[in-house]
């Protein structure tokens, strides 16, 4: 299994993924640290936790307008979208296991 240390906000965080994926994980973190750097922007230093949660959510809306955009497309081809559902639970597995670490820290 693979492993990698990623920092979100200033603060690494290892995180555990197939072996091979850990570019990928990198380059996820990186799009979440974006994230809460525009946040912390915005509302300033609110605790990792909250920060976390709030990117969470800002990045569950980013997917759900790209359904939404995705869905729209296909309707006017006349099929519907088969959304990769395992997809967001991995997402969903990886952000539990950063707020875990969060929480521990």
């Amino acid at each position: 299994m693979g492993q990698v240390t990623v920092t979100v906000n200033g603060h690494p965080y290892q995180v555990g993924c197939d072996d091979g994926e850990e570019a990928h994980v990198e380059y996820l973190a990186e799009y979440v640290g974006k994230r809460v750097a525009e946040l912390t922007a915005s509302v300033g230093q609110v605790g990792e936790a909250r920060l976390l949660l709030l990117a969470a959510l800002l990045i569950a809306d980013d997917l759900s307008g790209l359904y939404d955009r995705m869905e729209a497309a296909e309707k006017q081809d006349g099929q519907m979208p088969q959304p990769d559902f395992s997809a967001l639970a991995g997402l969903a597995d990886r952000l539990e296991s950063v707020a875990d670490q969060i929480e521990k820290a």
